[in-house]
């Protein structure tokens, strides 16, 4: 049998009839066949095609879940940012309106603590008593030239008044005396300056001698006058009654270059100063 015949023969006989030395096949009905080498190396392939293919449905997954919280996130912040954003107005509303801390909105708690506590109070408050002593460096007093500064809030922190709800009773003693050093230094480059200064206070005239106890323990002395109320001023709102105090000072022959207060309610109504300054305020307090 020529070689040709062999070949032929070969292919036409079953897998029974195959030598042995040919090795093992996987037959296929349309003739083909595959070594178990080559099926070994097929499989291998379809597990590895199966392996990526699940790989890349976790990566998938992975990445929309990041998306997800990445989306949370951004949520939670706009409705922070939205609701930070709320208080800070409704603060300056408090303060416009002179409100009563148990107004104020109870979903603005967190940001009090925060503002007060949190060193953003303590940062405005030094950059605003920054901006006053730029100004007053730049000029030079008159002999009638005064200053009405308001002692209350920051100078008479009441941190240990009771009569406040302690929800709002928020500022640490650290804060506080810091904040009291930042307008101590502002009172004495006034003092150095050689500007008369006028304190004033909401507090009634009976309780001069705790004030200026006060005063004197937070290192503030030699004030030209200390303006409180008398009994028949108790009654009037607070800018009525600090309004008429500047209106007297100016038919008296003073004249008001500056009003230094953390409260609106000084820095509005007649016989204003040249020059006024708005200082930081724990208003949300």
């Amino acid at each position: 049998m020529d070689f040709v015949s062999w070949v032929f023969s070969w292919i036409a006989a079953p897998s029974s009839a195959l030598p042995e030395d040919m090795g093992s096949h996987y037959v296929i009905e349309s003739g083909l066949y595959m070594s178990s080498f080559a099926a070994t190396i097929f499989i291998v392939g379809l597990v590895i095609v199966g392996v990526l293919l699940l790989t890349l449905l976790i990566a998938l997954i992975i990445m929309l879940q990041s998306c997800q919280n990445q989306n949370a996130g951004v949520l939670q912040q706009y409705r922070n940012n939205y609701m930070y954003d709320y208080c800070n107005i409704f603060a300056f509303h408090k303060q416009l309106n002179n409100l009563e801390a148990e107004e104020f909105p109870t979903a603005c708690k967190p940001y009090v603590d925060s503002y007060v506590n949190g060193g953003q109070y303590l940062l405005e408050l030094n950059i605003s008593i920054q901006v006053s002593e730029n100004y007053f460096s730049t000029v030079t007093p008159d002999s009638f030239d005064v200053v009405l500064m308001d002692i209350d809030d920051i100078l008479l922190t009441d941190i240990n008044d009771r009569s406040k709800p302690p929800k709002y009773r928020n500022e640490s003693d650290a804060a506080q005396a810091l904040a009291q050093e930042f307008v101590r230094r502002l009172y004495m480059r006034l003092q150095i300056g050689g500007w008369s200064l006028i304190l004033f206070t909401r507090k009634p005239e009976n309780q001069r001698n705790g004030v200026v106890e006060n005063l004197i323990a937070a290192g503030c002395e030699g004030w030209s006058s200390l303006i409180m109320r008398s009994g028949n001023e108790v009654p009037m709102e607070n800018w009525e009654f600090i309004s008429s105090r500047r209106v007297a000072l100016h038919n008296q022959g003073f004249i008001i270059a500056s009003v230094i207060s953390s409260r609106m309610d000084a820095l509005t109504g007649p016989r204003m100063g040249k020059r006024n300054f708005k200082l930081a305020s724990r208003h949300w307090m």
